[in-house]
């Protein structure tokens, strides 16, 4: 427990270096994923005639999703409840908020024993490294989705169904499984993202290539 003690100097008391290193690792990881993975392989995969435009969907979409993500859907997704399925808009882009430290709710979900399905939890590393993590994981969703459309969907259309979908499926999904919407106090779990990134993105990728073709 050396690695938690206050070091004191500029850094907070609850900062760990190596737990916000981690956190921002694996989270650039997961980007990597998108930008070159994703791109380089939807500009691939298709014939010669659609390979720039496949390639730049999944580009803009990391870009796009980048911007909307710290403007208003961080705060949709993980921020104070409007509804049981949604969070309030809001800017994640201020010095005080993302410097302090970083929080994940508490459920109101028993076991039968009565212990709490999961207690707050204040991570080792502040809210910025939280909201880029979770940024990756909003990027990389309507990538995967894109895989539906290549070579189907005009570029122009796709410049504005990302937004659109990331404030209007993806937030809500986020926010009922993680950041404390109904189904989290249901206690409903979603470890690695099967329902907030791979069940959305893929239900979505189906009805997005019905209406698309």
């Amino acid at each position: 427990m050396a690695a938690y003690e206050a070091t004191g100097g500029a850094n907070p008391d609850w900062l760990n270096k190596g737990d916000n290193a981690w956190q921002m690792t694996s989270a650039t990881l997961v980007g990597l994923q998108s930008v070159p993975g994703l791109v380089i392989l939807y500009g691939s995969i298709v014939k010669k005639k659609w390979a720039v435009n496949s390639a730049f969907m999944a580009l803009y979409a990391f870009a796009a999703v980048l911007i909307c993500w710290v403007t208003w859907a961080y705060k949709m997704s993980f921020g104070e409840k409007l509804l049981p399925f949604w969070g309030k808009a809001g800017p994640a882009l201020g010095q005080k908020f993302l410097l302090k430290q970083a929080a994940i709710p508490a459920s109101t979900h028993y076991h039968a024993n009565g212990d709490l399905e999961t207690a707050m939890a204040t991570p080792w590393y502040p809210m910025a490294s939280m909201v880029y993590f979770h940024c990756m994981f909003a990027a990389i969703t309507p990538i995967l989705l894109a895989g539906s459309v290549l070579g189907r969907m005009n570029f122009k259309a796709w410049m504005m169904f990302v937004p659109l979908w990331l404030t209007f499926s993806y937030t809500v999904g986020a926010f009922s499984m993680w950041g404390g919407g109904f189904l989290f106090h249901w206690g409903v779990m979603d470890y690695a993202g099967g329902y907030v990134i791979h069940l959305s993105s893929g239900t979505a990728g189906f009805i997005t290539a019905y209406w698309v073709r």
